[in-house]
């Protein structure tokens, strides 16, 4: 609805834009992490665990049409969309364009790679699945490569979860220490 609003707002205004769909952002720089009161993301939720704040990670859901039954999602890099960003900002023209590596990984996938980057087991529970998951959502970002030449750097999920890691060892109860 809102990239109606611009759409409309450009007509009678005049006004370019250029909207960014987001997909899972994640991971962290050296300076800047993940740190909500409610923390609703997969990756810093799934990194309380080696960080001694849960006792177990909870998954929402196994049965979904996916290879191990678990949630697809593409992650992308914060450092990447801050490019995608300053790309944007060359735009001349209004536009949209979906923030993503175009790869998808699996929550258990997700799991497995902060198992082994953590050094830590994080036992899982299984939950009912919430309402309204899609069991994929990877992004097209090819416009925008097209179009800006942007490209994701941090394509490998491991490295976001690296990132996120270092960051939150640093930083375990967030922006408050």
């Amino acid at each position: 609805m809102f990239e109606q609003i611009l759409k409309w707002y450009e007509q009678i205004h005049g006004i370019t834009y250029v909207a960014l769909r987001y997909f899972n952002a994640a991971g962290a720089s050296e300076r800047y992490g993940e740190s909500r009161r409610i923390e609703t993301h997969l990756i810093p939720n799934l990194l309380k665990v080696p960080l001694g704040q849960k006792d177990v990670f909870q998954v929402f859901g196994d049965k979904y049409t996916t290879p191990d039954g678990t949630c697809i999602r593409d992650y992308i890099h914060i450092i990447d969309l801050a490019s995608a960003h300053l790309a944007a900002l060359t735009r001349t023209a209004s536009a949209h364009y979906n923030l993503g590596t175009g790869e998808g990984f699996s929550v258990l996938q997700v799991i497995e790679v902060a198992r082994k980057i953590t050094g830590h087991p994080i036992p899982v529970k299984i939950m009912d699945p919430r309402p309204g998951d899609p069991p994929r959502l990877v992004a097209a970002a090819n416009r925008i490569k097209m179009d800006l030449g942007w490209r994701p750097v941090f394509t490998k999920v491991s490295d976001i979860v690296q990132s996120a890691w270092d960051w939150h060892k640093k930083h375990p109860k967030g922006y408050a220490n």
